[in-house]
C-alpha cells in the first residue's frame, strides 16, 4: 500500500460506500483493507495544531454540514475521519466517535458515549448515557462490536472484545458484556458461554453467580458465598418491551 492509498479508503468510509466489517453469508466480518488503510494513516501521520487539540494530521476530526442530516448538540462531540454517521443520527454532547465506526440511519448517540475503533452501529440503534462500545484495529482480522438494528442500549452498559448483539435486543443498564462474560439464558434454559453474541430480541439484565459454578472448585469462595458478575436473558421483546423503548419523536 503507497504512502497515500489510506486517503481513497478514509473518503470512502465516511460516504459509507466501504466498511470495516461487512455482512456476508450470515456472518460478520472484518475488512483487513480498511483496517491495513487505518493503520497507514497513523504510520505515516505527524503530529500538528488542529485548532485547540493536536493529532496525526492524516486524522483530523470530521466536520459536517446541514444537508448532511445529522444533528450535532454543542458542545463536546467529537467524530474522527474515517468514521461514517447517516442521516437522522443524531450525537449528544460530550460523545466520542472514533475512526472506522459507522452510524446507521435514525441512532441516537447519547452523552458520554464512546464508539471505539470499527465499532458497527446499525439503524435506529439507542446508545444511551454512559454507554461504552470497545474497538478493535489489531489484529486487522478480528471483528469489532457490532451492534445490529433496532437494538436499545441503556445507560452504563459496556460491550467490548468482538461481542455481536442481534436485532432487536435490549441490553439492561449496567450490563458488562464480554467474551469472557457468561450469558445464561433464563427463558430457554441454556448458558451461552463465552456470550460472543447476543441473540435477537432478548432482554439482558445483569446478573451475579456463584465462583464455583463455571466447574472449578472453590471453597473458600463458596464459604463466603462470593459470585461473578455475569450477564442474564429474562425475556424476549414483545409489546410491553417494545412501548417501553418508544422513542420521544419531538426530541428528533
Amino acid at each position: 500500500m503507497n504512502n497515500n492509498d489510506f486517503i481513497e479508503v478514509l473518503e470512502r468510509l465516511e460516504r459509507g460506500e466501504m466498511r470495516s466489517a461487512y455482512f456476508d453469508q450470515g456472518e460478520w466480518h472484518a475488512n483487513p483493507r480498511v483496517k491495513e488503510a487505518i493503520l497507514q494513516a497513523f504510520r505515516v501521520g505527524s503530529l500538528q495544531q488542529m485548532g485547540d487539540y493536536v493529532d496525526k494530521h492524516t486524522l483530523p476530526i470530521r466536520q459536517f454540514r446541514t444537508e448532511d442530516g445529522v444533528r450535532i448538540v454543542p458542545s463536546g462531540s467529537a467524530v474522527r475521519r474515517g468514521s461514517y454517521v447517516a442521516k437522522g443520527v443524531i450525537i449528544m454532547p460530550p460523545s466520542y466517535i472514533n475512526i472506522g465506526v459507522y452510524v446507521d440511519e435514525g441512532s441516537m448517540v447519547d452523552s458520554h458515549v464512546l464508539l471505539g475503533s470499527c465499532a458497527q452501529i446499525g439503524k435506529r440503534v439507542h446508545l444511551s448515557a454512559g454507554v461504552q462500545i470497545g474497538g478493535v484495529l489489531e489484529p486487522i482480522g478480528q471483528t469489532p462490536v457490532v451492534i445490529e438494528d433496532d437494538c436499545f442500549i441503556g445507560a452504563g452498559s459496556v460491550i467490548v472484545e468482538g461481542i455481536l448483539v442481534k436485532k432487536g435486543a435490549v441490553i439492561a443498564p449496567g450490563v458488562v458484556l464480554s467474551r469472557g462474560t457468561p450469558l445464561y439464558d433464563c427463558v430457554n434454559e441454556k448458558i451461552l458461554h463465552p456470550g460472543h453474541y447476543i441473540p435477537e430480541y432478548a432482554v439482558v439484565i445483569p446478573g451475579t453467580r456463584p465462583l464455583d459454578s463455571l466447574g472449578a472448585a472453590r471453597p473458600w469462595a463458596h464459604k463466603m458465598g462470593l459470585a461473578a458478575q455475569c450477564a442474564l436473558i429474562v425475556k424476549y421483546r414483545d409489546e410491553k418491551t417494545n412501548a417501553g423503548l418508544t422513542l420521544e419523536n419531538a426530541l428528533r
